[in-house]
């Protein structure tokens, strides 16, 4: 059985760029019916984004609007509104990303599509929480995460690099996207109960601070004793009144580091990260698998409160055992005894991992064309009784004529939001000699 979860649901997605379509690309790969709604000639911004072709869309397009359909529309004109209208009215999800204000522009504020359909799910993604005193900012990705405390506590705590820093990732973006979703889901289950839609609001800060719920702890334990055990600032560094950046640390109360390994002078991923547990047992195996027998019986390291005293120490012997050895030799003499371990991988690594093509994992979907095969995330779980079927991203457009005729949209009809700037660009008044 292959029974996909959101057979029969129909989303009209009214996003772009990247924290929307994340959203509506997961909903469409359960299996959802995906109307992405697109700007007439030009589209979505990310498919002239970082193109290695002008002719063919980006790879940034690409890795977001999988199994959708592509219509495009002018919501602005008269027959895009009657439209669009009509979409919302037959469809269970809609999802807009537009700047704060933008849809009640547009006559689609959440009062209003919920007068046409109260069964409609309303999803929207914003950058603040409408309390929040920073609501009227343009949320970009970095916006997000430095508002959120996830720049404040990633970085080095010394010397010349000691900035605030961003995750490489899309905390902000994709994060957000993949909130909204589990919002929609459980707006979903409530309407079984209720046979009615709600509005589901996702702040792309909320989402930033919730991957960032655990410096909260920090911050409390901090208040009340005055000092991290788990920063490599303790016990000698001085502990001001908010949470420190934390260089390397895992973050909790184990003992986590990265380590250079063999290579590192020309590779800047050559490196190994290495968790010392707190429990006997398991320091002793790891006392074992280094080799470092002699801390079993030291006083400086041979308790879990003393390690967070002489932390240095043991970065600096464990740095010396993995110096003349690969990441991946590390991995593997550690690895038997129990210690938590592996190696840090690149993109490139990752992506030619044999092993990640799994079904899920990483997959390659057939574009067709100059583009041919790409990789990309898939689903990032698995189901027992589903796998989903990753097709081609849409045609800029392609789908209009299909979509306005399951409307019930003429021929003619068709024809004339075309040629009126509904759903293609109004042709270019002819220049007069």
């Amino acid at each position: 059985m292959n029974y996909a979860p959101l057979q029969g649901i129909k989303v009209v997605d009214f996003t772009s760029v990247q924290s929307g379509p994340s959203c509506t690309q997961l909903l469409a790969w359960l299996g959802a019916d995906v109307t992405k709604i697109e700007r007439p000639g030009s589209g979505d911004a990310t498919r002239m984004e970082l193109q290695f072709d002008p002719t063919e869309p980006s790879y940034y397009f690409l890795q977001l609007n999988s199994n959708k359909k592509s219509l495009t529309l002018d919501a602005a004109t008269p027959d895009g509104h009657e439209i669009l209208t009509k979409l919302i009215k037959e469809c269970d999800i809609f999802v807009e990303n537009l700047h704060p204000g933008a849809m009640d522009k547009l006559g689609f504020s959440w009062e209003v599509v919920h007068k046409l359909n109260p069964r409609c799910i309303y999803g929207t993604i914003k950058g603040f929480p409408t309390a929040s005193k920073y609501a009227d900012l343009k949320a970009y990705e970095p916006v997000a995460q430095v508002t959120a405390g996830a720049a404040s506590t990633t970085g080095w705590y010394e010397g010349d690099n000691d900035v605030p820093t961003q995750s490489g990732a899309a905390l902000g973006d994709s994060n957000t996207g993949m909130h909204l979703t589990i919002g929609l889901l459980a707006a979903l289950m409530q309407r079984e109960r209720t046979g009615e839609g709600v509005y589901v609001y996702q702040s792309m800060h909320n989402a930033c601070l919730n991957l960032c719920r655990i410096k909260t702890r920090d911050q409390l334990t901090l208040d009340r004793i005055g000092y991290l055990t788990q920063f490599p600032q303790y016990p000698d560094g001085k502990f001001g009144d908010f949470v420190p950046r934390s260089g390397n640390t895992e973050g909790s109360g184990v003992l986590g580091w990265t380590y250079k390994c063999k290579g590192w002078e020309n590779d800047p991923n050559a490196y190994v990260y290495v968790i010392f547990q707190r429990g006997a047992k398991d320091f002793e195996k790891a006392c074992q698998a280094f080799g470092f027998q002699d801390w079993l019986t030291n006083p400086d390291f041979n308790t879990a409160d003393a390690r967070d005293r002489h932390k240095q120490q043991i970065i600096d012997r464990v740095q010396q055992f993995c110096l003349n050895k690969t990441k991946y030799e590390v991995t593997d003499l550690l690895s038997p005894y129990g210690v938590p371990v592996a190696p840090v991988l690149s993109t490139k690594e990752i992506m030619n991992e044999p092993s990640n093509y799994d079904g899920n994992t990483l997959v390659k979907i057939n574009q067709g064309g100059k583009i041919g095969e790409f990789v990309t995330v898939g689903v990032p779980f698995t189901m027992s009784n589903y796998q989903p079927a990753y097709g081609p991203c849409p045609t800029l457009g392609g789908n209009t004529d299909e979509v306005l005729a399951s409307l019930g949209y003429t021929v003619e009809q068709i024809a004339k939001f075309k040629s009126n700037g509904t759903t293609a660009p109004m042709p270019k008044a002819a220049s007069s000699k």
